[in-house]
C-alpha cells in the first residue's frame, strides 16, 4: 500500500463523548473489586495529603503560641506516620491500577479479535491488515493505560481538590472563595483546548493506522519491491505519510504544551491571591500565621491535583480518538449475518445438535442441492459484477467456471459460500433461501483451495488439521496421500512436524498448495471449491491430484475455477462467464462441438501447451 491508496476510514467528529466512555467502562466491570479498591486508596491518599497540610498548620500555630515548648516530636511522629501510610497506599494503588490496566487491555483486545472474525469479507476488502493491527495494538494500549491510570489520577485529583476546599471553607470561607475563584477560568481553558486537542489526536491515530498498514504491506511485498527496484519510491510514499503524522503530532504537542502551563499559571494565581488577601488579615491579627500558611499551602497544593485532572482530561481527549477507533471496530456490524429468526431457531436447538440428523438451525444437515435464481451482485461502488445468474447443482455434480479474469467466476463461488450476499435474486439450499440457514453451519460444510494458499505458523500436521482438530495421525496421512502430499512431507527434515514458517514461507508455493489441499480434504466438506487451485503445481502432480480427488468429489457439490482447461474436461457442466453473464454452457464435448468461445480458448491453450512440450523435449 502506498500513501496514495485510499483506505476506508471512519471519520469521527464531535466533542468529548460521555456515552463513549460509559461504553468503555463496561470493560471495567469484571474488575469492579479492584476499581473500588483503586478509588478507595486514591481517596485515602488525598486525605493523607490534606492531613499533612493540617499538621503543618498546627505546627506553625503551636510554635507561635508556645515557642520552645511546642510539641514538635508529636507533630514529627504524626508526619512520619502519614508519610509511611502514604507509601503503603501508593504501593497498593500501583498494583491495583496495573491489574486493571493489564486485564482491560486483554479483554478489549480479545473482544476486538473475536468480533474481527465475525465480520464479513467486505469489511476486509476495504481495510489493509496493518490498519486493523494498529487498532488491536497501539490503540488498545493507549486506551487501557488511560482508563486505569487516568481513573486513579482523576479520583485522587478530585478527592484532593474536594478535601482542600472543605478544609479552607471550614477555616475561612471568605479566603477560601478567593482561592477558588480561579476554578471557572480553569474550566473555561479546559473546554477551549478540548476543541483543538481532540481533532489533532484523531488525525494522529488515523495516520498511525496508515503507517502500520504501510509497514505490513512493505514487509509482505519485500520480494516484489526488490525485483522492481522500488525502494526509493516506497521511501518517498512512506515519508509523505510520516510527514503528515509528524505535523499532526507537533500540533498536538504544541497544544498540550500550551495547555499545562496555563493551568499551572492559574493555580499560582490562586496562591498569590491567598497570600495577598490573607497576608493583610494576618497583619491586623484577624488571621493566624499558621492559617495563612495553610491557605497558601492549599493554594499551592491545588495546582497538582488540578494539573493532574487537566492532564487526564487532555489524555482522555487524546485517547478518545483511540476509543472511537477500537469501539468502531468492535461495534462494526457484519454485512452478512444470521437473521433473528435463524438465531431463535438455533437457540431452540441448543444442546440437541446432530441428535436427529438435523443441522443447528433445525433443517436438514445434508446439502443435496444448491440453486441460483436470477442472482445479481454489485460491490459497494455500484458496478454490476453478476447479472441474472441461474444455476441448479446437485450433490455429486462438478461445475467448472471458465472465462476472462474479472468476468465474475470467483464472485459466483463467493456468493454460494455466503462470503457476500446477492444484491438481488436468491440462492437456495435444498429449496430453502440460504439466508434462512445458519451462516456458520453453511461455511462449516465448505472445503476451499485457493490459487494463493495460506498456511499458518506451526507444523505441517497442525496446518492440515486446522479445520478438524480432533483428527488423528492416520486421518491426516490419508488426506495427505490422497492429494499426493505425503511423499514430499516425508522428505522434510522432521516430516509432519516440520515448521512451515510464517505464511508457509519455508515451503514452495506448490508444496503449500498440496498442504492446503490436504487440509480441505480432511475437513470432509459437502461443497468443494477449487479456485485456480492447481495452477501452482506441475502438470504431472496436477494429474495425480485429479486422480486422487475423484474419490473426494464423489457425492459432493464441486466448483472448479480454472484457466488450465485440460483440468476440467470431466466436469458435469462447464459455464463460460464473461462480464457477469453466462455466454456458453454445457459439457466439454458439447462446447467443443459448438465451436464457440470455449472451443477457441481450449484449442489456443492446447496448441500452446503442445508447442511448449515440443520445445522442452527438443532441449
Amino acid at each position: 500500500m502506498t500513501a496514495k491508496q485510499a483506505i476506508q476510514e471512519e471519520e469521527y467528529a464531535g466533542r468529548f463523548s460521555l456515552d463513549l466512555w460509559r461504553r468503555l467502562l463496561r470493560y471495567a466491570l469484571p474488575y469492579r473489586a479492584q476499581v473500588w479498591g483503586l478509588l478507595l486508596v486514591a481517596a485515602v491518599l488525598a486525605g493523607l495529603n490534606g492531613s499533612s497540610t493540617l499538621v503543618t498548620r498546627y505546627v506553625f500555630n503551636d510554635v507561635v503560641a508556645r515557642g520552645p515548648r511546642a510539641r514538635l516530636p508529636e507533630f514529627g511522629a504524626a508526619l512520619f506516620a502519614i508519610t509511611l501510610i502514604s507509601c503503603l497506599d501508593i504501593l497498593v494503588f500501583i498494583r491495583l491500577a496495573g491489574r486493571i490496566c493489564t486485564g482491560m487491555s486483554h479483554d478489549i483486545r480479545r473482544a476486538g479479535f473475536d468480533h474481527l472474525q465475525e465480520l464479513s469479507f467486505s469489511y476486509f476488502d476495504r481495510r489493509p491488515a496493518g490498519w486493523l493491527v494498529a487498532r488491536l495494538t497501539s490503540d488498545c494500549d493507549r486506551l487501557s493505560n488511560t482508563l486505569a491510570w487516568g481513573m486513579l489520577d482523576m479520583t485522587w485529583g478530585l478527592c484532593m481538590v474536594a478535601g482542600l476546599s472543605v478544609i479552607m471553607l471550614v477555616l475561612n470561607w471568605k479566603l477560601a472563595m478567593v482561592v477558588l475563584s480561579v476554578v471557572p477560568a480553569l474550566v473555561w481553558v479546559s473546554l477551549a483546548f478540548q476543541k483543538r486537542i481532540l481533532p489533532a489526536s484523531r488525525a494522529i491515530r488515523k495516520q498511525n493506522s496508515r503507517i502500520t498498514a504501510s509497514y505490513n504491506e512493505c514487509i509482505l511485498g519485500a520480494r516484489t519491491t526488490k525485483t522492481l527496484v522500488r525502494e526509493r519510491e516506497n521511501l518517498r510514499d512512506f515519508q509523505e505519510m510520516s510527514g503528515k503524522m509528524y505535523a499532526d503530532s507537533v500540533r498536538n504537542a504544541v497544544l498540550s504544551s500550551a495547555y499545562f502551563p496555563i493551568i499551572m499559571l492559574l493555580g499560582n494565581v490562586g496562591a498569590g491571591l491567598a497570600l495577598w488577601v490573607g497576608g493583610r488579615d494576618a497583619m491586623v491579627g484577624s488571621l493566624k500565621v499558621g492559617d495563612l500558611l495553610l491557605f497558601v499551602g492549599c493554594a499551592g497544593q491545588l495546582i497538582w491535583p488540578v494539573f493532574d485532572i487537566a492532564r487526564v482530561f487532555a489524555d482522555f481527549q487524546t485517547t478518545q480518538a483511540s476509543a472511537e477507533r477500537v469501539l468502531g471496530l468492535i461495534g462494526a456490524e457484519p454485512e452478512v449475518k444470521d437473521s433473528s429468526e435463524v438465531l431463535a431457531a438455533m437457540e431452540a436447538r441448543r444442546g440437541h445438535e446432530g441428535d436427529d440428523g438435523l443441522a443447528v438451525d433445525g433443517l436438514p444437515n445434508r446439502i443435496e442441492q444448491v440453486q441460483f435464481r436470477n442472482v445479481c451482485f454489485a460491490y459497494a461502488d455500484g458496478e454490476p459484477v453478476l447479472e441474472d445468474f441461474n444455476l441448479t447443482v446437485r450433490a455429486g455434480q462438478t461445475i467448472a467456471l471458465v472465462g476472462p479474469t474479472g468476468g465474475g467466476k470467483t464472485t459466483i463461488v463467493s456468493l454460494m459460500c455466503r462470503f457476500y450476499e446477492p444484491t438481488s435474486g436468491e440462492i437456495l439450499i435444498n429449496g430453502v433461501e440460504y439466508r434462512k440457514r445458519g451462516l456458520k453451519w453453511l461455511q462449516s460444510k465448505l472445503g476451499i483451495v485457493l490459487q494463493q494458499p495460506h498456511l499458518f505458523s506451526g507444523t505441517v500436521r497442525e496446518n492440515i488439521r486446522y479445520g478438524r482438530l480432533d483428527a488423528d495421525q492416520a486421518a491426516i496421512e490419508r488426506a495427505a496421500r490422497l492429494v499426493r502430499a505425503h511423499e514430499f512431507i516425508l522428505r522434510q527434515e522432521k516430516g509432519y512436524d516440520t515448521e512451515v514458517g510464517e505464511g508457509g514461507g519455508k515451503l514452495s508455493t506448490g508444496q503449500k498448495q498440496l498442504v492446503s489441499f490436504a487440509r480441505a480434504v480432511l475437513a470432509d466438506p459437502q461443497i468443494f471449491v477449487m479456485d485456480e487451485a492447481t495452477s501452482s503445481v506441475d502438470t504431472e502432480t496436477e494429474k495425480a491430484i485429479q486422480e486422487g480427488l475423484h474419490a473426494v468429489l464423489t457425492g459432493r457439490i464441486s466448483f472448479i475455477i480454472a484457466h488450465r482447461l485440460s483440468t476440467i474436461r470431466s466436469a458435469d457442466l462447464i459455464l463460460v462467464i464473461e462480464d457477469g453473464r453466462v455466454i456458453e454452457q454445457g459439457s466439454h464435448h458439447d462446447l467443443i462441438r459448438l465451436r464457440g468461445h470455449y472451443y477457441e480458448l481450449y484449442t489456443n491453450q492446447f496448441t500452446e501447451e503442445k508447442a511448449t512440450a515440443i520445445l522442452a523435449h527438443a532441449e
